[in-house]
């Protein structure tokens, strides 16, 4: 239970699939101009998340390797074709207004992500709720970011009338106005998720005190010490004896050869 509570925790908040992951701003960015059309996408997403990872995770060992990519986008199209449907079918003012944008749920990069990234590799009850917490999440980027653009630039939320026409601000219902509000409410989902929010940090030097330091020298490195140049060894006394000793008796020997020589002329 607790995995299936952090697995809609993690779709709301820490990877909300809109603010963290950037995910799906083309359909964000069409519909949320007012929340009415932000809650019927939201919603037609999250019932084709839901559904497509508990298939996909329930026929995950079944699907081979190689068309791993087009099992998933034919269980995600028979799902968009059914929601559309049931839009058409009871919904038609939200299927007007949200017009080509529910067709290309197929594609949309939300829900192959959570098949190809969570789905293949969970159980189908934890795929389940992971496709809920994404839903939720996409859901809730979609109606925050849709009521304020309707609240600026029409001046109405959800149809009821809230700022006089005069007050209007009608560059935040066209595309600029969509980026200009996506800015603070990223801004502020990083500023809520920064776990030393609120804490002092330290206190970076100004430009005039880095000017002002001294900066010393490096020490220049100690030059190395010169080879000491090895000594031959000082003759052993023993040795000089010897070579005396060797003189003398080639004197002597010299000496008898020349007493023989004479003795026999």
């Amino acid at each position: 239970m607790n995995e299936c509570m952090n697995r809609i925790k993690n779709g709301i908040i820490t990877e909300n699939p809109v603010f963290i992951m950037a995910l799906g701003l083309c359909p964000t960015f069409a519909v949320t101009t007012s929340v009415g059309n932000a809650i019927g996408m939201g919603l037609s997403s999250m019932a084709v998340l839901v559904f497509s990872n508990l298939l996909i995770s329930a026929i995950r060992n079944l699907i081979p390797d190689r068309v791993r990519l087009p099992a998933e986008i034919v269980v995600v199209a028979s799902l968009v074709t059914i929601v559309q449907l049931l839009i058409q079918g009871f919904a038609p003012a939200v299927y007007d207004a949200l017009g080509i944008y529910i067709p290309l749920i197929v594609v949309n990069c939300i829900i192959l992500g959570r098949a190809e990234a969570y789905a293949l590799k969970a159980k189908p009850i934890p795929a389940l709720f992971d496709g809920i917490g994404m839903g939720l999440g996409f859901t809730f980027a979609l109606i925050l970011l849709g009521g304020f653009r309707e609240i600026i630039g029409a001046g109405s939320f959800a149809g009821i009338p809230l700022i006089p026409d005069e007050f209007h601000i009608s560059l935040f219902v066209l595309p600029p106005g969509a980026f200009l509000v996506m800015a603070f409410l990223v801004a502020a989902m990083q500023y809520y998720q920064d776990p030393d929010r609120g804490k002092k940090k330290a206190a970076y030097p100004s430009l005039e005190d880095v000017k002002t330091v001294v900066v010393k020298p490096a020490p220049k490195p100690a030059a190395p010490k010169p080879a000491v140049e090895a000594k031959a060894p000082a003759p052993k006394p023993a040795a000089a004896e010897a070579a005396k000793a060797v003189e003398t008796v080639k004197e002597e020997a010299a000496k008898a050869a020349e007493a023989v020589k004479k003795e026999v002329e």
